[in-house]
């Protein structure tokens, strides 16, 4: 398979290799203060929360200055855990668990803040965003359950929350009003995730089914 159905993302696979040797110094310095990996998850989880709270109400800026600082944030906790071999399944559980839950919130708050202020298209994308992303990370999860791949696709969790912040922010400078450019962009970042989470969906389904294929007894 080629192309988007062969589940490459929108980052290259050397740009996350880099971003991730830029975590290491950080990351360890954290380990120092006495930082364990599982406390870098709740820490990134907190913080995520509290931007789920600042779209809540309407604090659109915030809301994208804090997703975008803690979805780097998020970094650390992996960065210092294999640095300090420390690595764990319930650390990795709890890290992509908390990940999820973190992003589902602050979707849940756009949609909250957007419905409060009366901007049903900003909550109705936002809700697609939720339901769309959800399914992207469910998909994983049922195809490692296989024993195969599924992390692929061109708009996994770091690109989703790229997009996210940047919605946001923009939309917090420009000003979401009855048909403002903020109101725009931020709906058109929503859904956009949308979008490109259900390709993403789309890209796991036909990978998975490939590699199903490829298993003895399956074909």
């Amino acid at each position: 398979m080629s192309g988007p159905v062969s589940g490459q993302s929108l980052v290259s696979t050397a740009t996350r290799d880099r971003l991730r040797g830029f975590a290491v110094p950080v990351a360890t310095a954290l380990g120092r203060l006495g930082l364990s990996p599982d406390a870098l998850t709740l820490i990134g989880f907190v913080g995520t929360t509290i931007a789920a709270a600042a779209a809540a109400a309407g604090w659109w800026l915030a809301a994208g200055i804090l997703v975008l600082g803690f979805g780097i944030f998020d970094l650390f906790d992996g960065a210092l855990a294999r640095a300090t071999s420390r690595t764990s399944a319930f650390g990795a559980f709890l890290d992509s668990t908390l990940d999820r839950t973190g992003e589902n919130l602050v979707y849940a708050g756009i949609a909250y803040g957007a419905a409060v202020a009366g901007y049903p298209l900003i909550t109705a994308s936002a809700v697609l965003a939720l339901a769309f992303s959800s399914v992207v990370t469910y998909a994983r999860a049922k195809a490692e359950v296989e024993g195969i791949r599924g992390d692929v696709g061109v708009a996994p969790r770091p690109e989703r929350l790229v997009l996210l912040s940047a919605g946001l922010a923009i939309a917090g400078v420009l000003g979401v009003s009855a048909g403002s450019n903020g109101t725009l962009v931020l709906t058109g970042a929503l859904a956009l995730i949308a979008i490109l989470s259900a390709i993403t969906v789309i890209q796991r389904i036909l990978v998975v089914r490939h590699q199903l294929h490829q298993k003895p007894g399956n074909r």
